[in-house]
């Protein structure tokens, strides 16, 4: 198991962060956050996940009107916002990602699993995505107060990817935090049968 500080970085001591203080997040980073992250499980390894880690002014004023209202501050501020989508003809990649048996032919034509399979596993890879940002020493700010519509018009145009939803990576600012809030003790959430 790993040790209690890595537990602690991961998931006691983490917080979603909405305020940031101005320091840069490198490309190596980024990087390093999606080599982690792909390495989690995916049914047949469809790895649907597609990432556009806006970072430039110019792609910043682009993603702006596609946030509520109450979101645009705390992402117009991160040095990086994430918008974490799903490609929809995953199914396609399926010799390489998962050569060992036809799946392609297990999704062709079958828009159910497909819809289905590529929302569960991208979303899936988006939580990988915030664990490995963590893991990175990068805080986190996962959010889904934005136009879909909007964001994939802006950003996935001429793609099968679907916007799922975004996520603020930096380095916040521990000072602007209010309080944890509650969350549910194992008997109240959890059954063993």
């Amino acid at each position: 198991m790993i040790d209690d500080k890595a537990l602690d970085i991961l998931f006691r001591e983490a917080r979603t962060h909405s305020a940031w203080l101005p320091k840069p997040v490198a490309p190596e980073i980024l990087k390093q956050v999606y080599d982690l992250a792909k390495m989690a499980p995916t049914s047949a390894n469809c790895s649907p996940m597609r990432v556009v880690f806006v970072q430039s002014q110019e792609a910043k004023e682009k993603l702006k009107p596609c946030l509520a209202e109450g979101n645009i501050d705390k992402t117009m501020t991160a040095p990086v916002t994430a918008l974490i989508a799903s490609d929809y003809e995953f199914y396609n990649q399926l010799p390489k990602l998962f050569p060992h048996a036809d799946a392609k032919s297990w999704f062709v034509g079958n828009d159910d699993l497909i819809n289905i399979s590529a929302f569960r596993n991208g979303t899936l890879q988006g939580a990988y995505l915030m664990l490995a940002a963590r893991a990175c020493g990068l805080d986190c700010g996962p959010m889904s107060g934005f136009d879909s519509q909007k964001l994939d018009e802006a950003f996935f145009t001429g793609t099968s990817f679907k916007s799922n939803f975004i996520c603020n990576l930096g380095y916040g600012d521990a000072s602007a935090l209010f309080p944890r809030s509650p969350r549910f003790d194992f008997e109240e959430a959890c059954k063993i049968v």
